[in-house]
């Protein structure tokens, strides 16, 4: 169950995270204890972030040994907006593809380019990240910001 407090209800949150195409910041530990920052593509499904990103990706590793996370996804534009929060991952190569090939549609808009073709190469060996929230707190500037630039949460 997630907690959610901040700014936000919990559906203004999933309005956003529904429609922002903001990559997801996740920070996890390196085996050696320090800390890491990675930018993924998500996509939000039944109160979850999934990701993709090839199994033999360092981030896979770091996760696999250590699944408790921290989470940011916020614009980076006026008015700044988002959400942060904690939770743990789940790595599985079930449905890594279909998750991977909707994330590229999310982002890119379809799968007809260069780098859609690369990402989507039968080659690759993906891995599905889901994200499982334990807090997720919410911040909205606008009203002491104003408008600003910010579209699509971007």
């Amino acid at each position: 169950m997630t907690d959610f407090r901040g700014a936000w209800t919990e559906g203004d949150i999933e309005d956003f995270l529904q429609e922002a195409t903001i990559p997801v910041r996740l920070a996890t530990h390196r085996p050696d204890g320090s800390l890491w920052l990675v930018t993924l593509w998500y996509r939000y499904r039944d109160g979850s972030l999934e990701c993709a990103t090839q199994a033999n990706a360092d981030v896979v590793r770091f996760l696999r040994n250590d699944p408790e996370i921290a989470f940011d996804i916020s614009t980076n534009r006026v008015p700044y907006r988002g959400i942060r929060g904690n939770g743990t991952v789940d790595i599985s190569s079930e449905n890594a593809t279909a998750v991977l090939r909707d994330l590229v549609e999310r982002y890119l808009g379809d799968t007809d380019s260069p780098l859609a073709d690369r990402l989507l190469d039968d080659d690759r060996d993906e891995v599905r990240i889901r994200i499982e929230p334990r807090e997720i707190y919410s911040w909205d500037y606008t009203e002491r910001m104003g408008n600003g630039s910010s579209e699509r949460g971007e």
